[in-house]
This record gives C-alpha cells, structure tokens and sequence, in this order.
C-alpha cells in the first residue's frame, strides 16, 4: 500500500506546484487587485470566471474523463495516441465554434449574465472559455503519463504569465474586471498553443468517430453530474451577484482566493488521484486504498481547515483592502467546503471504476437542490440573514449531501470499508478544536493571534492522546517523509519525471 502512497504524494506534489505559486502569488497581489478593482467589478470577474468554468464541462462533453478511464484499459501505445488525439479533436472544435458564437450574441449574454451590457466584458470571459478548456484536456495528458516535470513547467510558465499581463491590465492600464479575466485567461491560451507543440504527437483536429463514439457513451452520463456539482458554486456568486449586493459578491470573491489555500490541495488530489486509482487492478487493494486515502485526505485538509477558521480575520485585514473585510466571514465556510468537494472526489472515482457514472446525477442534483433551498432561507433578499457566511455554510450542506447520496447509491456497486470509526474521531477533533477556538478566543489583536496558534496546537495533542495514529502508520510516515526528501534532492538534480516504482506497490498489504 505504501507504494501506492508515495504514488500519490509525488504526482499530487507535482500538480499542486503550479497552484501553489498561483494561489500563492493571487494572495499576495490581493492588496493590489483590490486596490484597483471595486467590489462590484471583483465580484463580476469572479461571476464570469465561474460562468467560464460551468461552461467548459459541457464544451468537454465527458471526454476528458472518459480518456483518463480507457487510457488505462490497455498498454498499446498507439491506441493510447489515436484516443488521445480524438479527444483533444473534439474539444478544440466543440470550444472553437462555442467561442464564435458567443462573440456574436457577447452583448446580450452581458445582459442575461451580469444584468447589464458589457459586451468587451463578456469577451474576454470568451476567450477565457477556449483557453481554459483546452487547457484542460493538455493538462490531462501530462497528467496520465505521469510527466511531473512537464506539469511544472507549463503550470509554472502559466503563472509567470498571468501575473505579468494581470498587473499590466489592471494595475497599469487600469482595465480592471476586464483586466483580471483577460490577464488570466490570455496567459491561459498562449500555455496551450504551447503544449499543443509539446504534445504534437497526440494533437490533431481530425475525429475518429468510432473512438468518440465509445468515449461519449462513458463520458457524456458524467456531464450533467459534473455540471450540477459546479452549479453549487455558480449559484451562490449569482445569487450574491444578482440578488443579494454587488459588494457582498466581491467579498465572497475574496474569500474564495483566500480558501484557496485549501483549493491547492484539493486540485492536487484531484489530478492525482484518478489516473492511480483507475491503474490498480484488484478490487481489493483498490478498496483498502480508497478507505485508507479518504482519512488521511480528511486529516491533511482538515488541519488546514481549523487554521483558516481560527486565523481567518487576521489573514484578511493583512492582505486585502480595508473595505473587503466582510469577506473573513464566508472563509473558514468556503475552506470546508472544498474539503468536502475532495472527498466527493473518491466517490466519483467510485462510479468511473464501476463505469457506471449515471449514478453521479441524483447525488448532484441533491446538491444542487439543498443549497438553493439554503440560500434561501439562510440568505434572504430582505430580512434577518446570515449575508455571505450563509451562502459559505449552504454551500457545505450541499456537498454534504452528495456525499450521503454518493454513498447510499454506490456501496453495492464497490465495497469500500470506510474507516467510520476514524473518521468520526478525526471530525470530533477538527470539529471541536474550531468552534471552541472562535468562542473562546479573541478575535483581534495580537493576543488573539498569538492565543489561536497555540489553540491550533491542540490537534495533534488531541490526535496522539486519543491514539488516532497506529504503530504501522508512524513507522511508514517516517519512511514516506525520508523517500520524499529524497525524491527532491534527485528532482533537483536534474532526473527527469516521476520515475516509475519498481517495487511492488502491493506488498505493504
């Protein structure tokens, strides 16, 4: 098991490396987007960027999943290439004509999107939907190989870039909104024509119908689940957006950024996790796997979960504008929740194995049907509501709610022996170290910084007393953090990608 372990740890390292100075570098620059950007004009930007996103699932029409699933159904390189060209066919043409379109009608989807006319807007939100998309489906090639090193040096030059032509629009041009879409999703499209040199092998803009055929039978029943998953964060900025206060959309924006620090983890997992699931071939294994992944994915984000909880107020008065602190209020809300999308990470790849992923849609809807209806109530239009910490906490019911239907809908398909008993141990703890913290503690000064640090030390006190930790895991965590050392040292010496194991992943079972 521990093989498959380091497995994970390394190609999810080598994902989140280019999050990790993204996000690392967003939050930095927030003191100055928000200096330049109105609230209104950020939560704009944040609208059409989630917009953008919802759209790209559709224009990929399930073939980025379904190539990670058959890419491993064999080793015959060149039908790994024919299928890998078909699916990157598809999408440029499906994005390409998308794109032309939607420049014809830019003004009137202004209107229907953001409730007023701003075709320029509307735009640079387009070209953000062809770049990001076919983005997407190049990342997943480096992503099924393996090709660490090449991962970071694309994620690495499309954040170089994104900064230099976001700073260039918005801070000397003054574009603003536009400037923050337009910076993003230019340096986005320029990475692409990039890898699509790279990847000139497997590009082509010639179909194989007989391979879409089989792709779109697997991939488009994902479609409308993976549509209604991201509706939940659509949803809540257009209601916020629409609805409820253009400034409250802005900080709810903000905040988003600042959740990102457990976003970085989560995406990492996310493209880590799929193609090393789908490649082990015992049901078995892959069961204890899967039961034994989803604690320690809940343990390394939970931690970071009760930080920004406890932390939050301080890291928003140190890098945003004065006028966006509302924004601490949704954080530690958004922070969970991507906690929670995560782990409905493991029960999709549940479905995708069982290749029965028209399961996925009742989950999905539910989702999507329990945070309107929290919204709602927790956020009225008029009225005694919880403003955007509301919107934060519905978006946590929903997913808590796909959770549960995932489960209930996919335990006959593939037994997986979750570890309840952990699990709830590992809730308790996070849970309890959180609440208790923001009741008790202050909430400014550096007394109440300094008191939070040390509440925050309570978790692994609390780990350790209640002997969450077996004798096994401790002795291969030491053996994980010497082979991760080690792996650095080689990266940085040059050796080319993630080498292959050549141990044998199965014998710590």
């Amino acid at each position: 098991m521990r093989g498959y372990l380091k497995r994970l740890l390394a190609t999810g390292a080598a994902y989140q490396f280019g999050d990790i100075v993204a996000k690392g570098i967003a939050l930095i620059t927030i003191p100055l987007y928000t200096r330049h950007v109105s609230p209104a004009g950020y939560g704009a930007a944040n609208s059409l960027l989630t917009a953008v996103i919802l759209a790209s699932i559709f224009l990929r029409v399930g073939v980025g999943e379904a190539f990670i699933r058959f890419y491993f159904d064999d080793e015959d390189l060149a039908r790994r290439d024919r299928i890998a060209r078909t699916a990157t066919a598809t999408v440029a043409w499906t994005t390409t004509l998308a794109a032309l379109l939607a420049v014809v009608f830019a003004g009137s989807l202004s209107r229907l999107i953001l409730g007023y006319h701003d075709p320029l807007l509307l735009d640079c939100a387009i070209v953000g939907l062809w770049a990001f998309t076919n983005l997407e489906m190049a990342y997943a090639q480096l992503r099924v190989d393996e090709r660490a090193r090449a991962y970071i040096f694309a994620s690495g030059a499309n954040v170089a870039l994104t900064v230099t032509f976001t700073v260039a629009l918005v801070v000397v041009a003054g574009e603003g909104a536009r400037g923050l879409l337009l910076g993003n999703f230019g340096a986005s499209a320029v990475v692409v024509l990039g890898l699509w040199w790279v990847l000139r092998r497997r590009f082509s803009l010639r179909v194989q119908w007989h391979d879409l055929r089989a792709m779109l039978r697997f991939g488009l029943p994902t479609v409308p689940a993976d549509a209604s998953v991201y509706a939940l964060q659509v949803a809540d900025r257009f209601y916020l957006f629409r609805d409820y206060s253009h400034a409250a959309a802005g900080e709810y924006s903000v905040a988003l950024q600042f959740a990102t620090v457990v976003f970085v983890m989560v995406r990492g997992f996310q493209y880590a996790w799929p193609p090393l699931a789908y490649s082990i071939e015992s049901d078995a294994a892959a069961a204890r796997l899967y039961s034994l992944v989803t604690t320690y994915f809940l343990l390394a984000t939970g931690v970071v979960v009760v930080a920004v909880a406890l932390l939050g107020r301080w890291i928003v008065r140190l890098l945003a504008a004065p006028q966006y602190f509302g924004a601490h209020a949704a954080l530690p809300w958004l922070a969970l929740a991507w906690t929670l999308y995560g782990l409905y990470q493991v029960m999709i790849v549940i479905t995708g194995r069982a290749k029965v992923t028209v399961r996925n849609l009742p989950a999905a809807a539910a989702g999507l049907v329990v945070n309107v209806v929290l919204l709602l109530v927790l956020v009225p239009r008029g009225g005694e509501n919880l403003g955007i910490a509301g919107a934060g906490i519905s978006l946590c019911g929903a997913y808590v709610a796909m959770l549960v239907v995932m489960h209930l809908l996919t335990r006959r398909l593939f037994a997986v022996g979750f570890q309840w008993r952990r699990l709830a141990l590992l809730a308790a703890i996070l849970g309890g170290v959180a609440v208790s913290g923001e009741l008790l503690l202050p909430t400014s000064g550096f007394a109440g910084i300094a008191l939070r640090v040390l509440w925050l030390a309570l978790v692994p006190v609390l780990l350790v007393l209640t002997r969450f930790f077996a004798a096994d895991e401790r002795s291969q965590a030491r053996a994980l953090l010497a082979d991760g050392r080690r792996r650095v040292a080689t990266f940085r010496a040059g050796h080319g990608d993630v080498e292959e194991y050549a141990e044998d992943p199965l014998k710590d079972i």
